[in-house]
C-alpha cells in the first residue's frame, strides 16, 4: 500500500523557532533574488511484514515563461511506474483529490496498468495521509536555512528526504499519526 502527496519550496524558508540569547533575536539573512521553486511527489509505502519506503521525484522550476510549475500526469506515472519496478508487486495507491490524479489523462493511464489499483481519499483529510507527516518533517529540518539558489535547495531536500529513507522507525512512525494500520493479508 502506497501513499501518494506532492509539496513544494520556494527559497524562501519556511519560519521555524530557535534560541537566541536574551535581546538579541536571531535573524537570517535572505536575498530574495532570483526565483525558484522545488517541487517533489512522493510515496510512502508498506508492506506487512517488510521495512516501509519512501520513494520520491522532484522537479526544479525556474520562473521561466511557460515553465510548469507542479508535476504533470506523465511525472506522477513515472513516479508510479518506478515504484512498481522497485517494489516488485502491485500497488495500491492511495492519493488525494487533486485535479491532476482525477484527469481523464490519468484515469486513462492508470487503466492501462493491471498492476495498480487506487483508492481516493476524502476531500479535506490530509491527516489520513502518512506522505503529509515527510513534508512535515523535511520542512521542519530546512527551518530557518538561507539557500544560494534553487540548486542548493534541491541538495539540501534530496539529502533530507534520503536521511527519513534510511529510518523505519520514523516511516512507521509517520503512519501510527494517522491512526491507520496496515494488517496482513488473512487469504
Amino acid at each position: 500500500m502506497c501513499f501518494e502527496d506532492e509539496a513544494g519550496q520556494t527559497l524562501r524558508p519556511p519560519k521555524a523557532r530557535t534560541w537566541g540569547r536574551r535581546g538579541h533575536t536571531p535573524q537570517i539573512p535572505v536575498s530574495g533574488r532570483g526565483s525558484g521553486r522545488v517541487s517533489i511527489a512522493g510515496l510512502v509505502c508498506y508492506k506487512p511484514g517488510q521495512r516501509p519506503r519512501l520513494i520520491y521525484r522532484t522537479i526544479i522550476h525556474r520562473g521561466r515563461k511557460n515553465e510548469r510549475r507542479s508535476f504533470g500526469e506523465t511525472d506522477y506515472i513515472a513516479l508510479l511506474d518506478a515504484a512498481h519496478q522497485q517494489l516488485r508487486g502491485p500497488i495500491v495507491l492511495v492519493w488525494d483529490n487533486l485535479n491532476t490524479h482525477i484527469s481523464a489523462a490519468m484515469r486513462q493511464m492508470i487503466a492501462a496498468r493491471d498492476w495498480l489499483h487506487v483508492i481516493r481519499l476524502p476531500a479535506y483529510a490530509p491527516d489520513l495521509n502518512p506522505t503529509e507527516q515527510v513534508w512535515s518533517h523535511l520542512k521542519r529540518s530546512i527551518g530557518n536555512l538561507a539557500v544560494r539558489g534553487v540548486d542548493h535547495l534541491l541538495s539540501i531536500i534530496r539529502n533530507r528526504l534520503k536521511r527519513i529513507q534510511y529510518r523505519p522507525d520514523l516511516l512507521d512512525s509517520f503512519l501510527t499519526h494517522t491512526g491507520l494500520t496496515i494488517e496482513p493479508n488473512s487469504t
